[in-house]
Parts: C-alpha cells; sequence; structure tokens
C-alpha cells in the first residue's frame, strides 16, 4: 500500500496543488493530512475545497484549532494574526468551520500488510509539542509516548526529517504551504519563504517499508498573485516572505 503523508498547507492552494499534480502521475493508495490545513495563507476556502474533494483523513493542528477557538493554542497571538484568522472564517464560511471541527487530534491509519500509522501534528499528547532532530533521546521518547506504531508522523515544525524509535520509525514529512530553512538569519518577522511543496510518501510492500521524501517547486509568481487577489489583512508580511 501507498501513502502520502501532507502537513502544514497555511492555506497555500497553489502549494497543495502542486503536490497533488504529482501524486496524479504517481498515484498512491491513500492521503493522509497531519494538520495546519487552512489558517495563514490567501486561499482558505480553496484548501477546504480540495480537502474535501480528496476526502482524506485529517488530524487537528494548532493553526485549525486557532479558527475553531484563539485561546486554544499555547503560544500568544498577534494581532495580526487574529486579522487574518478572522477573514479566514469569512472566507471558509460555516460549512468550512465545520470542516474543521472533523479533524481529530490523533489517527490511527492502516497502512496494509498488517503495518500502521500513528499520525499527530506536535506530538501524540499536545498539537503545540515541537520535535526537531536535535533532541536528547530522554525528550524525544518523552514527547512521543510508546511507540504504539510501525510508523509515527507529525508535523508543525516545517522540517523534513526521520529518527529511529525502537523497531517504530518517525518522520516529518515538512510543510506543502510553507517550507523555510530553519537556520536562515534574522527572526520571524524576516521568514523567507522557499518555493518547494514538502511531503513524504510511505510504500509498503511485504516486510518492506519504503520512506521518500519529496520536494515539488511552486511557482512562486502564481503564490504572489493569489496573495494579491485575496484581500486578506495584513498581506504585504507574505507578499515579503515569498518575494524574496
Amino acid at each position: 500500500m501507498r501513502t502520502a503523508l501532507v502537513s502544514d498547507v497555511h492555506g497555500n492552494a497553489v502549494a497543495l496543488n502542486a503536490v497533488l499534480t504529482d501524486l496524479e502521475r504517481e498515484p498512491v493508495d491513500q492521503v493522509v493530512c497531519l494538520g495546519d490545513m487552512i489558517q495563514g495563507g490567501a486561499e482558505p476556502a480553496e484548501v477546504v475545497r480540495r480537502l474535501r474533494e480528496l476526502a482524506c483523513p485529517v488530524v487537528l493542528g494548532n493553526a485549525d484549532a486557532f479558527l475553531l477557538d484563539p485561546e486554544s493554542g499555547e503560544e500568544a497571538t498577534t494581532q495580526r494574526q487574529l486579522a487574518v484568522r478572522e477573514w479566514t472564517l469569512a472566507q471558509i464560511g460555516a460549512e468550512g468551520e465545520a470542516f474543521i471541527e472533523s479533524f481529530r487530534p490523533t489517527l490511527d491509519v492502516p497502512l496494509g500488510e498488517a503495518r500502521t500509522l500513528l499520525a499527530f501534528h506536535g506530538s501524540p499528547a499536545s498539537f503545540d509539542d515541537i520535535v526537531l532532530p536535535h533532541l536528547e533521546e530522554d525528550e524525544f521518547r518523552r514527547l512521543l509516548g510508546p511507540p504504539a506504531a510501525d510508523v509515527l508522523a507529525g508535523g508543525h515544525v516545517h522540517l523534513q526529517w526521520l529518527r529511529r524509535y525502537g523497531e517504530s520509525t518517525f518522520l516529518n514529512p515538512g510543510s506543502v504551504g510553507l517550507a523555510y530553512d530553519h537556520a536562515q538569519p534574522g527572526d520571524t518577522d524576516d521568514l523567507r519563504i522557499d518555493a518547494i511543496a514538502e511531503y513524504a510518501r510511505l510504500d509498503i510492500d511485504g516486510d518492506r517499508l519504503q520512506i521518500a521524501f519529496r520536494r515539488i517547486p511552486v511557482d512562486r509568481d502564481a503564490v504572489l498573485a493569489a496573495i494579491d487577489a485575496s484581500g486578506m489583512p495584513h498581506a504585504e508580511y507574505l507578499r515579503v516572505a515569498w518575494r524574496w
């Protein structure tokens, strides 16, 4: 069985469509989304539409929960984020909001050949947890809990990486809509977004598990055109991040 893991689209339908086009060329049997799908980008309604067409399971990310309740997460929110939230909710309407309410904190997904996937956003315990490659083993295991599946997959940190976890494997497929270099200079106000859409593929064939990371080119001009046409508040912040 072939599975695609998609995460952190953040309202970027141009990037999501690039991934879906790649999946049309090399189809999979199922798609699993790891959260943060809608908030933050210029095309939230289009992302909702494409996800509903896919009819795939979706994990609840911190940005998804933020749309339902601005006080749901641990991080302090800015006036810019709150303004974009109100605009996003207006774009997706009541049906879009109800769709987000169908997202789940964790998902248990069959991968075929009696293998299983535990899908979440930050960690199995919290969409706010940050799991990064440099974690000491004790902290890594504390955040993930017991290795309760053959593959554990989370998003949130916008970074493609994997790590052995006992007889299991943890992986992060990266970000579809907001990929960036964690080592870039400056702070988050100087964010530079890369024109790539990241995702991962799992292939189960008998007793073989193959994991592949993909990076698909994204049309930077199309993203900028979508931002300019959106009418979203504080759009210049997103324009600058995409223009570099």
